[in-house]
């Protein structure tokens, strides 16, 4: 009688201890080429829902986000990388702060699932821009998206990335003779911040100068400064 080699023993012996259900979940695990162009729709369609449902835990990806996949597959020639890392950021939580649209850009995800109001907490404490629609619903600001201090809020089945509102708006005011002055602001800009300290006299917030949507922006105690929007 033949004996089987040492390794191919060991092999099979292993093989026995993997339970089936393990060998049928790695015969049907996800995969595609880079280049999912080479695929035809249908494919392309298995394998990105196939993802998704794999880094989520079984649950089935949303028809619009779907439907973005594929439009970035077939006119930005998104490669499955792309396509894997953006699902794995959709999946970290509504308002996960990830890369934005361009170099040096923080954005974050806000998304409205199944119609309902989503409020989303942001780095910065400015308003909000929307740089990237992820849902075929339309984004509209006022209407389906919005932002206040520290937040953005979406409804009506908007999904979409948002960065910081870069604003050049600025205000300088002085205290004279370390009397009170109040000085206007926009509020539609946000917040004040103090840009730059003008005077010999240190500016604190809330000690010698604030501001308050009553008020406006104030400064006291020999306060000088250029105050920037947020």
């Amino acid at each position: 009688m033949v004996s089987l080699p040492k390794s191919f023993a060991i092999a099979s012996a292993l093989a026995l201890l993997v339970p089936a259900t393990a060998v049928a979940q790695f015969q049907t695990r996800a995969y595609a080429p880079e280049n999912l162009r080479t695929l035809s729709q249908n494919d392309q369609v298995r394998v990105i829902s196939q993802e998704y449902s794999e880094q989520s835990r079984g649950r089935r990806i949303p028809d619009d986000q779907l439907r973005f996949y594929l439009d970035q597959v077939n006119r930005s020639n998104w490669n499955f990388s792309q396509i894997k890392s953006d699902i794995a950021r959709s999946l970290t939580g509504n308002g996960g702060v990830g890369p934005g649209p361009g170099p040096g850009t923080q954005a974050i995800r806000c998304e409205s699932q199944g119609n309902r109001t989503q409020t989303c907490p942001t780095p910065w404490q400015g308003q909000s821009r929307l740089v990237r629609q992820l849902s075929s619903n339309d984004c509209r600001r006022g209407y389906s998206w919005d932002s206040r201090n520290g937040q953005v809020w979406v409804n009506h089945g908007c999904r979409g990335e948002f960065a910081r509102f870069a604003s050049n708006y600025s205000v300088t005011c002085s205290s004279h003779g370390s009397r009170p002055t109040t000085c206007a602001w926009d509020r539609n800009q946000g917040m004040p911040y103090l840009q730059q300290q003008l005077s010999n006299s240190p500016c604190m917030q809330g000690r010698n100068w604030g501001y308050n949507a009553r008020q406006g922006l104030w400064v006291s105690g020999g306060c000088r400064a250029r105050f920037g929007a947020q």
